[in-house]
């Protein structure tokens, strides 16, 4: 087994007791605060406060040496807040959940002043005043720079003391109201169990079942733990014992096969109106799920903050970090995009309309697309979603992503094998895991040099967060005066369903995409040549073109070359037959219409519940989604569905005022794979062109000078309305055959 490098600084998940975070947050957030407190005022010219009239200048060199040494400080901040935010996701307890929740304040408390610290602020200023000195840094230093500044007069580093007071315990609360927002849901979602009839289960699958019999278990163990029921209770229950839930791989398996359309109904119910008024599960504590005052409160005191800093609205603050320059240029792309996918759409619903009288169902409804849609798939196209899951096992996928971007890239990816069976010899070669389910892979250049290493943690389970995502967890970062140098380190998350009944977890073609996606993240993160933490891989990447490099993997999980790569039967070891690879295929922009304008509907309520003034309370909110629908949806929405109580984006992430991202990014990355298809999709030299200008680089310069090095020009959507499926010819009519700005 290979020796580890100790520059990835891995962790050892075995001494992160929550009582151990706890002190090492608190001893990094009190070190980087010493650090402040004994960093001198500093003369920077004109608007000099009295207090800096009696300090001395410096140079630009001394002032860059004291912001580097800052950066270095805080490393152990961004590890131990990271290892703790990284467990609250994957492995949430009553201990880690109140840690985190406790340090939340603290932590904003930190940020908050960084933003507002003059003497750091003025050590910026005396660069970016030296010009000189500033043309000869590197690229990387002077973007970080240029982003630090920005984020200064973000933070309210101008504003007046009592302002910046303001601003800071708006920054605590929203903290922790979106922590609330996000442990609401988990709790929501993991709060129901509805445990089913024998003639429920009609028209589910082996592999449904298989979930179903695998919550079952787990509702008895958890039953049988509270003392709800006793153990001669649980022994009469049948065997096995069917339980649905909330969680996404058991939700899919019910909405897209269950015949009984009551309990899809049921189920739908449950899903869309989880901590919302109708939802009336409560926490460990007995208190409600309900997101709507918190949903309102998070808008308000997001409005404070812009205005405080002199933005008509949150939206209007939002963009001023992103590529889109105005809400009226998002809202037109938008609107426009919207324009082009009706047609398709209306052809769409009415597939599914015609098919559904087929099944009896007359009025089609939410509960109902899913369903009917597989059946239109099987029908259409001789498609079925579990026909072809035995075609792509897990380790089978995995290797054959790792061999897809070796032939682009070069780099080789090595499992680095932990198994409990084996012996390990050497805490060098030990990794060390927060859960037997997680896999570690280091990631090696052509000529054989590390540059990184990631963590799988790919399947369902209990106190884990629903979605899947990639938390660039440790930058590449060097800081040559305490010869330190650290590699970049990511960990990617999904919840797949797990190996079942003995075999490895199977995976349906969305979850392919679902992880190619999240590994086109992990690329951006590992294969960054940055040593700048702040701009090095996803770091300073604005946040509508951070989609770019994930969504463009996705592609290569669409072409027949790729795809013989990642499939090969569980059982027999024969790759996707041509007659499953032709349908699935044909099927791939299959209610492509409908699924676009899903997503520009969450995206333009994000929008415009950001950029309304006066700020909106719930029942604005929930009025404005309506309104959007109406504009956009083609189909009704129940008026009890709640979607926005549960869209953890907005109101727990970093997407608030910029949802539309998702779209923006995908015309970049359709125009960025177009030169793929024009030039071989597994093209050696196109592939490296888009490392080196693309994923090398992160977010050491802008994303639209990033994007026109590797296309060379500017981005064009017709390779977006191409992918998608609708016509061409109705592009040339609007705004969006313009090139992005």
């Amino acid at each position: 087994m290979p020796t580890l490098s100790p520059d990835l600084r891995l962790v050892d998940f075995a001494d992160t007791a929550p009582s151990t975070l706890q002190t090492e947050v608190t001893a990094a957030i009190d070190n980087a605060n010493l650090f402040l407190d004994q960093l001198v005022a500093i003369k920077t010219g004109d608007n000099v406060s009295a207090e800096q009239m009696s300090a001395e200048p410096i140079s630009a060199e001394q002032a860059l040496a004291d912001i580097i040494e800052f950066d270095y400080i805080n490393l152990a901040l961004d590890r131990s807040w990271g290892i703790l935010s990284h467990l609250n996701s994957v492995m949430s307890n009553d201990d880690i959940r109140h840690l985190h929740h406790e340090l939340l304040p603290k932590l904003s408390a930190y940020g908050t002043r960084v933003g507002q610290h003059q003497p750091l602020f003025m050590r910026y200023q005396v660069i970016v005043n030296d010009t000189a000195f500033l043309a000869q840094l590197e690229p990387a230093r002077r973007r970080a720079i240029e982003l630090a500044i920005q984020s200064f007069e973000l933070s309210g580093v101008a504003l007046p003391k009592a302002e910046q007071d303001k601003f800071a315990a708006i920054q605590s609360e929203l903290s922790t109201l979106s922590a609330i927002f996000s442990d609401n849901i988990l709790d929501a979602t993991q709060s129901y169990t509805l445990p089913l009839k024998p003639e429920q289960l009609a028209g589910l699958t082996e592999s449904g079942l298989a979930l179903l019999a695998d919550a079952g278990e787990q509702y008895k163990a958890h039953e049988l733990e509270n003392g709800a029921l006793t153990p001669a209770e649980i022994d009469a229950l049948p065997q096995p014992y069917y339980v649905a839930t909330l969680n996404i791989p058991v939700y899919i398996a019910v909405m897209t096969y269950a015949d009984n359309r009551e309990l899809r109904e049921t189920l739908y119910h449950a899903y869309v109106t989880r901590a919302s008024e109708f939802d009336t599960h409560t926490n460990a504590k007995g208190e409600s799920l309900n997101n709507a005052n918190i949903m309102g409160k998070i808008l308000q005191l997001r409005e404070q903050k812009a205005q405080l800093l002199g933005f008509a609205n949150y939206a209007e603050m939002s963009l001023s970090t992103k590529m889109a320059d105005s809400v009226a240029e998002v809202e037109t792309f938008l609107r426009s995009l919207a324009t082009q996918a009706t047609p398709t759409a209306k052809q769409d619903l009415a597939q599914l309309q015609d098919t559904a009288k087929e099944y009896d169902i007359s009025d089609l409804q939410p509960w109902d697309s899913a369903y009917i849609a597989e059946k239109v798939k099987q029908s259409k196209f001789s498609l079925s979603q579990e026909e072809i899951r035995p075609y792509f096992p897990l380790p089978k996928v995995i290797d054959g992503l790792f061999a897809i971007v070796k032939r682009l890239y070069g780099i080789t990816v090595r499992e680095q094998h932990n198994r409990d069976t084996e012996v390990v010899t050497s805490q060098h070669t030990a990794v060390s895991r927060w859960h037997d389910d997680v896999r570690f892979y280091q990631l090696f250049d052509a000529n054989n040099t590390l540059l990184g290493g990631f963590y799988f943690d790919l399947f369902a389970r209990n106190g884990k967060r629903g979605g899947a995502w990639m938390s660039g967890f440790q930058s590449r970062y060097v800081h040559d005066e305490q010869d330190y140098q650290q590699l970049p380190v990511c960990f990617m998350v999904g919840n797949f369903t797990p190996a079942l009944d003995g075999k490895p977890s199977l995976l349906t073609h969305d979850e392919v995409i679902t992880l190619f996606h999240e590994f086109g993240h992990g690329l951006h993160h590992l294969l960054t040549q940055v040593t700048v933490g702040d701009v090095a891989g996803v770091n300073g990447v604005e946040w509508d073109a951070v989609e770019l490099p994930s969504q463009f993997m996705e592609n290569w999980a669409w072409d027949a070359e790729g795809i013989a790569l990642i499939s090969s039967h569980v059982e027999t070891g024969e790759p996707l037959p041509k007659d499953k690879l032709d349908a699935l295929l044909a099927a791939k922009n299959f209610q492509s219409g409908m699924q676009t304008l899903r997503q520009i509907e969450f995206a333009l309520f994000d929008l415009l519940i950001h950029a309304h003034t006066p700020v909106l309370d719930y029942t604005g909110i929930i009025a404005t989604l309506d309104s959007v629908r109406s504009d956009i949806a083609i189909m009704d929405t129940p008026d009890y569905n709640r979607f926005a109580n549960g869209f953890s984006h907005i109101f727990a992430g970093g997407y608030a005022a910029g949802y539309y991202s998702y779209k923006w990014a995908e015309l970049l990355s359709a125009d960025a794979f177009s030169k793929f298809e024009e030039e071989g999709i597994f093209n050696p030299i196109i592939g490296n062109a888009f490392r080196e200008t693309i994923l090398a680089v992160g977010g050491s310069l802008p994303a639209k000078t990033n994007f026109e090095n590797f296309r060379g020009r500017s981005a064009s959507i017709d390779a977006l309305l191409r992918h998608s499926g609708f016509h061409h010819e109705q592009a040339t009519n609007t705004s969006l055959n313009s090139k992005v700005s």
